[in-house]
């Protein structure tokens, strides 16, 4: 009798049954989407003169004391692209009429491709940060933001995966005839590899823990990959984040703590 008990036992235990782990993990994750979603923001110019008026140039998240923004240095138009009057736009919400506030450059780094904005208005949700320590490889991440643009609209999109490992950004040559003027000008310092894929739209998503929403890193789907992954001439499932140390670096430059 209790060989048979055993026995069914085992098999509801195979077939995921009983213990519901990953039905729970489905659930957090679900509950911390809700919760981290209204901090989620698009970065585009706006324009009255030009048709379509706005044009989103990729993602952000809100930070601090929820007056500011941060995303990658290479979505923001540099100064001669500026035309017809356009300004740097924060999109704010959800669905086919989000709120548009116009945003102020705080600070730029360029070495580690992170800028942070301000806005006027009311506060917006800010993330939660983690520590600013480099995750471990293998744990459980995942990002959201606007991997299409905002064409019909606001509505955030959250992609699930891990952390492959932590590399370097620049992948380290055989011998020296192998280094490219740009690669020997790239500073040497850990990324994030994730087992995700991404799109240029996704540049700019916080990189949060899948159980606690704290914002692990920065995802830059085009300058790292343009580097670790020059040799790739079609999309691949890797992406790359910029560790969230880096940002708490921006922040303190800029004076906020």
């Amino acid at each position: 009798m209790i060989k048979k008990i055993c026995i069914v036992f085992l098999g509801v235990m195979l077939c995921g049954i009983m213990p519901g782990v990953a039905h729970d993990k489905g659930l957090r994750l679900a509950d911390v989407v809700k919760r981290i979603t209204p901090s989620v923001v698009a970065i585009a110019t706006d324009s009255p003169l030009r048709s379509p008026r706005v044009v989103m140039r990729g993602t952000g998240f809100v930070v601090h004391d929820g007056l500011h923004v941060i995303t990658n240095a290479h979505v923001l138009p540099n100064a001669s692209e500026m035309k017809h009057n356009e300004k740097i736009t924060v999109l704010i919400g959800r669905g086919r009429a989000p709120d548009r506030r116009i945003a102020e450059i705080v600070r730029v780094d360029k070495e580690h491709d992170l800028a942070l904005l301000r806005i006027e208005g009311d506060r917006v949700p800010k993330f939660e940060l983690g520590t600013g320590g480099l995750a471990d490889e293998g744990l459980d991440i995942a990002v959201t933001g606007y991997p299409i643009g905002a064409v019909l609209g606001l509505f955030p999109v959250t992609h699930r995966g891990i952390i492959a490992a932590v590399t370097p950004i620049v992948i380290p040559q055989p011998t020296a005839r192998y280094l490219k003027t740009k690669i020997i000008r790239q500073t040497r310092y850990d990324v994030y590899q994730l087992d995700l894929t991404a799109f240029p739209g996704n540049s700019g998503s916080p990189l949060y823990n899948v159980e606690t929403g704290k914002v692990l890193g920065i995802l830059n789907s085009v300058a790292v990959r343009g580097t670790k992954e020059n040799v790739l001439s079609s999309p691949s499932g890797i992406s790359f984040a910029i560790p969230v140390v880096h940002l708490y670096n921006l922040m303190r430059e800029a004076g906020l703590k």
